[in-house]
């Protein structure tokens, strides 16, 4: 289903305490746009879950980032590895379970992740 601008759209479910939730909350709270779970169980070994997001500009996608790195760290879960920083037009956080990618709104756009991770699927693509 797709959604409507200006509107937010509610965050997927997610087992309480897990990685996948404080990663949702996280970018929730730092007002990430467009929020995108893809729940990659039973599609590819990499993750159990991608989420994709975006950030109004650089400056706000670098700033999401580090503090998702820390939040996961100091969650317990380890620490997360993070690739594209420098630039902050497309950043993925690689976090075990979990593979967050974060972009600029006209980077998301070009390389749309949603719809080659969807495999055809609306359930978790907005």
């Amino acid at each position: 289903m797709p959604a409507t601008p200006g509107v937010p759209t509610p965050l997927p479910r997610s087992e309480p305490g897990s990685l996948h939730e404080l990663i949702l909350k996280s970018l929730d709270d730092d007002q990430a746009q467009e929020l995108v779970s893809i729940p990659l169980e039973g599609k590819s070994s990499i993750a159990d879950h991608m989420v994709i997001a975006s950030g109004r500009s650089t400056r706000q996608v670098a700033a999401m980032a580090q503090k998702l790195a820390e939040r996961i760290k100091q969650g317990g879960f380890g620490h997360a590895r993070i690739e594209g920083l420098p630039a902050a037009d497309w950043v993925l956080i690689d976090a075990g379970d979990v593979i967050v990618h974060l972009f600029r709104p006209e980077v998301r756009s070009f390389y749309n992740l949603e719809r080659m991770w969807g495999f055809g699927d609306s359930a978790g693509t907005a």
